[in-house]
């Protein structure tokens, strides 16, 4: 297999792997990749969590200390001054305090000694924004797995029995933290602590707030800003497919359209005003397709003409097959077998040349260039016409300055050009004229001419001399010799040299044609040998 080929596949097959996005539009692939970054971001609202926790652990530290500086103080104290004490700090640290005696009973209340310094929230009254927060703290609850954190209920019995954690605190002697939760979700922190050492207890409560408070505003803050990058993200996203997958969508249409041929003269967009990748490829596809029109005009041409240079020939082989069965005129048949025996030479030289031509496109794009030596080239070419006899008494005269001329190229291909050049010449010379071969070289490129001492060509006829099937021949020469395809032929190797084959005066003003190959010279980097 063609290393080529083998490369292609190569290719081909991790294209055949991209799997589940080959099957999604450029359109939802552009939004996944700009909306997926801030999707990941807006997940960060949920690890909010741990902010909260450590919003928590750190009341919990407080509360601690406050309970047991508190129940030092208090310890003592005279009764009148402990209700002062409570009091006091109750309103200065927004807290509930209430102490017990060693039978469990509740001996004062700063709520009862004093105004509330605290209420906690009636969530049935609240407006929707907070039942929307609420709401949201629920669905992050469940989405961290929250540890489910119990209600905070007033016991109907104002005794110490009533709260688990004052209960501990007597028995252990060491202050006790207990977390719950009010109706409107926010933390309530209970802290209870013995006092002195006759058996009495502390229990101060918190409702921490603040801490809700400044989840949610975090939250909200990150939510917000996530939002609108979002809402930026998705327009800017679909503003840059709009760019992208619209023209693309147009070229696709106009390509199936030119693919099947429905509509002739499909106009593929060339989008002028766009100076970036799809600018590019709507110009490429839009030359790639007037490309193709061209070639399909030229190959429905050429089939055309086949079937026309062919078709003649035919005719007359028909004709004189035809008319042999019924004439018995000995000469006359000898007649009808040369014209027959003539047409099929010429049928059989159309279809060599008509085969040549048809496939040389294709053979030059897959050809491998090496370096050719011009002058050696066309030295063998004219010694070999010489010793084979095929230049009917013409002299072949090759002119150089240099030893060698070396272009890039395919050997046999320029040889056939050269050899369709000396034939012309060959064929439009009068006997015992002189063709003239010359290479030159500018820095441009290298120069190869052939020059007859025939009538020449007509400044308006110089196109048409490289038509295929031109049959502007010499009066002399014998109908049918030559197919029309030989210049043809030549000027689409040279074009596929990246040269030029063109017609001319003779330089030397002298009356002839001047045919002139020129090729591009051999770039400096181009190692030697090819």
């Amino acid at each position: 297999m063609p290393q080529n080929r083998v490369g292609m596949r190569r290719i081909a097959r991790p294209l055949e792997r991209v799997g589940f996005f080959s099957r999604i539009s450029l359109t939802t692939r552009i939004l996944l990749v700009n909306i997926l970054p801030l999707v990941l971001l807006g997940g960060g609202i949920v690890y909010l969590d741990s902010y909260r926790a450590q919003l928590l652990d750190e009341r919990y530290k407080l509360a601690r200390i406050e309970a047991q500086i508190t129940a030092e103080a208090l310890a003592g104290a005279t009764r009148q001054r402990q209700d002062a004490l409570l009091l006091q700090i109750a309103k200065e640290q927004d807290m509930r305090l209430r102490l017990f005696d060693p039978e469990g009973q509740l001996i004062a209340d700063s709520f009862d000694l004093g105004e509330p310094t605290f209420t906690l929230d009636d969530p049935s009254d609240d407006p929707f924004e907070l039942r929307f927060a609420r709401f949201l703290d629920q669905i992050v609850d469940t989405m961290v797995s929250a540890q489910p954190v119990p209600r905070y209920i007033e016991p109907e019995s104002n005794i110490a029995d009533s709260w688990p954690e004052l209960q501990r605190a007597r028995e252990l002697g060491i202050s006790q933290i207990e977390l719950r939760q009010a109706a409107d979700r926010t933390p309530v922190i209970t802290a209870a602590a013995p006092v002195g050492l006759q058996g009495a207890t502390l229990l101060t409560t918190r409702n921490a707030i603040d801490i809700t408070e400044s989840v949610r505003n975090a939250r909200s803050t990150l939510g917000t800003g996530v939002f609108f990058a979002l809402l930026a993200s998705i327009m800017l996203s679909l503003f840059l497919a709009r760019t992208i997958v619209t023209p693309l969508q147009t070229l696709a249409k106009a390509a199936q359209r030119v693919r099947l041929g429905r509509e002739r003269e499909v106009q593929v967009p060339r989008l002028p005003d766009r100076r970036d990748e799809i600018g590019m490829l709507a110009r490429a596809v839009a030359d790639m397709t007037d490309a193709l029109r061209q070639r399909i005009d030229a190959v429905e041409h050429f089939a055309a003409d086949v079937a026309h240079e062919i078709k003649n020939p035919l005719a007359s082989l028909r004709s004189a097959t035809e008319s042999l069965g019924t004439v018995d005129d000995p000469e006359l048949r000898a007649q009808l077998l040369d014209i027959a025996t003539h047409d099929v030479r010429r049928i059989d030289r159309l279809v060599t040349e008509i085969s040549d031509a048809s496939r040389i496109d294709a053979e030059m794009s897959r050809a491998t260039f090496s370096q050719v030596d011009l002058v050696a080239l066309v030295t063998n070419i004219i010694e070999r016409r010489r010793n084979r006899g095929i230049d009917e008494g013409c002299e072949i005269v090759f002119e150089h300055a240099r030893r060698s001329s070396r272009v890039m190229g395919v050997p046999e291909r320029l040889e056939r050009v050269i050899d369709n050049l000396l034939d012309n010449a060959v064929s439009f010379s009068p006997p015992g004229g002189t063709i003239r071969v010359s290479i030159e070289h500018d820095s441009h490129a290298t120069i190869l001419s052939v020059m007859d001492e025939g009538p020449g060509i007509a400044p308006e006829a110089r196109n048409k001399v490289f038509e295929r099937f031109h049959s502007d021949r010499p009066e002399d020469e014998g109908f049918g010799d030559h197919s029309g395809l030989g210049l043809a032929i030549a000027r689409t190797i040279a074009e596929a040299h990246d040269g030029m084959l063109s017609a001319q005066d003779r330089p030397d003003g002298l009356p002839g044609a001047c045919m002139v190959l020129a090729l591009p010279p051999i770039p400096e980097d181009e190692p030697a040998g090819g």
